[in-house]
C-alpha cells in the first residue's frame, strides 16, 4: 500500500496530542501542595463601593434592632420587676418638685434601682407630668410601675388636726402648733376668740400652719353667717358678735346635743326678763382666759363674786365677746331655741341637767345635786380606802 504524508502527518499529530507520559516526580515534590482552582472572578457590580456600604447599613440597622430590643426588654423587665426597698417606707414629694429629683430621691433612698430607667418609664406611659405632691406609703419590694402609679394616684397619707367644740382659740393654737406633720411658723397674734371652727382638717405632710388656721377662719365664717341669716328674728340678740358670744357658753354648759337647745332657751328668757345668766364657764374664762383653768383647780365661792367682764354672776347680760368655740350644734341652737319657760338648769348626776322654771324647784333641783355629790365623795373616799389596805 503506498502511504499518504498527510495521513502521517495526521497520525504524528494525534500522537503527540495523546496521553503525556507520567514522569516520575521525586517524593519532596509530591509532598508539596498544588494550587487548587483559583475562585471565580467577582463581579464588577459585587465590587462596588455603594453595595459594600448598603451590605454594612443593613448590618449596623439588623444589630441597632436588637441592641434596642434588648434594652427594651431589660428596661420593662427592671421597671415591673421588684424593687429594692426591703420594709415598707413613705415618700414625700413636696410641691413644684420636679421629674429629675424626684426619681434621685427614690433611688437614694433605695426604693428604686436606677433613676433613669424610671424617668424614661414615666415618659413612656406619657406620666412625666402628672406626679402630685404628696407622702405616699410604699411597699417593700414595689416595683417601679408600682410606684409610679401610686405617685399618679394622689393617694397619699392624710393627717389630721382636731379641734373639737368648746375649745378656745389658744387651746386650738397649741394643737395646730404640735402637730409634727405641719410646717411654719405659728402667727404671731391670734384671730378673735370663736373665729375658728371645731372640725377635724385632714392634709398632707409639709401644709403650712398658717394654711391651716386660714381654712378654720373661712369655715367658720361661712357657717356662722349661714346660721345667722337663718335665726328667729325675735331673739333679744343685736349683732352676731352676741350670737356667736351665746352660742360659746351654751357649748360650755352642754355636751349633750339634745339639750342645746333647751339650755339657750333658758339664757334666752333670762336675757329677755333682764336676769343674769349666771353661767360658770364665764367665770372661768374671766379668771384663766383662753389658756383655760387647770384641771385640779376647783371654783371657789371668792371666784363666783370676783367682777372680771366675763363673769356673768356680776354682769349683766352677755359678756363681751365669746368664751370658747362653739360648734353647728350649739350656733343652731341659739339661732332657733326651744320654746320654754325655762329659767334654770343644774346637773342631774346623768350628765345632763335638771330644767325648772322656778326658783323653789330649782332650789330642788341644786339640793338633789348635792346629795349625789356627796354620796359620790364619799363612795370615792371608801374606794381608795380600800385599796390602802388591800395593799
Amino acid at each position: 500500500m503506498t502511504s499518504n504524508p498527510a495521513d502521517d502527518g495526521a497520525i504524528a499529530s494525534q500522537h503527540q496530542s495523546g496521553p503525556k507520559p507520567i514522569v516520575p516526580k521525586s517524593a519532596s515534590e509530591a509532598l508539596r501542595p498544588q494550587a487548587g482552582t483559583p475562585p471565580p472572578r467577582r463581579s464588577r457590580r459585587s465590587r462596588s463601593q455603594v453595595v459594600v456600604f448598603l451590605n454594612f447599613l443593613m448590618s449596623s440597622i439588623v444589630l441597632l434592632v436588637i441592641a434596642a430590643f434588648v434594652a427594651v426588654w431589660f428596661g420593662k423587665t427592671t421597671f415591673e420587676g421588684p424593687g429594692p426597698l426591703a420594709t415598707p417606707d413613705t415618700f414625700l414629694i413636696k410641691p413644684n418638685t420636679g421629674v429629675t429629683e424626684i426619681a434621685d430621691q427614690l433611688q437614694r433612698r433605695d426604693m428604686i434601682s436606677d433613676a433613669r430607667i424610671f424617668r424614661l418609664g414615666l415618659r413612656a406611659y406619657r406620666n412625666d407630668g402628672r406626679l402630685q405632691a404628696g407622702e405616699y406609703a410604699i411597699p417593700a419590694r414595689a416595683s417601679m410601675h408600682d410606684i409610679m402609679e401610686l405617685l399618679v394616684s394622689g393617694k397619699s397619707i392624710l393627717h389630721s388636726v382636731t379641734i373639737p367644740e368648746g375649745l378656745t382659740v389658744a387651746q386650738a393654737f397649741a394643737r395646730i402648733a404640735a402637730a409634727e406633720e405641719l410646717e411654719g411658723e405659728m402667727p404671731a397674734e391670734m384671730p378673735a376668740e370663736g373665729s375658728l371652727a371645731a372640725d377635724t382638717v385632714r392634709f398632707t405632710r409639709g401644709l403650712k400652719r398658717q394654711d391651716v388656721i386660714d381654712r378654720l377662719s373661712a369655715d367658720q365664717k361661712k357657717l356662722v353667717e349661714s346660721i345667722w341669716e337663718r335665726r328667729s328674728q325675735d331673739l333679744p340678740i343685736s349683732d352676731i358678735n352676741e350670737f356667736v358670744t351665746l352660742a360659746s357658753i351654751v357649748e360650755k354648759e352642754t355636751a349633750k346635743a339634745d339639750e342645746r337647745s333647751r339650755v339657750a332657751s333658758v339664757f334666752i328668757n333670762r336675757l329677755e326678763r333682764g336676769m343674769r345668766l349666771q353661767s360658770d364657764p364665764t367665770i372661768i374664762y374671766g379668771i384663766f382666759g383662753g389658756e383655760g383653768k387647770p384641771a385640779d383647780r376647783p371654783i371657789y365661792r371668792s371666784d363666783i363674786d370676783k367682777p372680771t367682764p366675763y363673769n356673768t354672776y356680776t354682769i349683766d347680760g352677755l359678756p363681751p365677746g365669746p368664751i370658747a368655740i362653739p360648734g353647728r350644734a350649739s350656733l343652731e341652737a341659739v339661732a332657733n331655741p326651744s320654746r320654754t319657760e325655762d329659767l334654770y338648769f343644774v346637773a342631774d348626776g346623768s350628765g345632763g341637767h335638771a330644767f325648772a322654771t322656778t326658783l323653789e324647784e330649782h332650789n330642788e333641783n341644786v339640793a338633789r345635786w348635792r346629795r349625789i355629790e356627796r354620796q359620790r365623795a364619799e363612795a370615792a373616799g371608801e374606794a381608795e380606802e380600800s385599796d390602802a389596805a388591800n395593799e
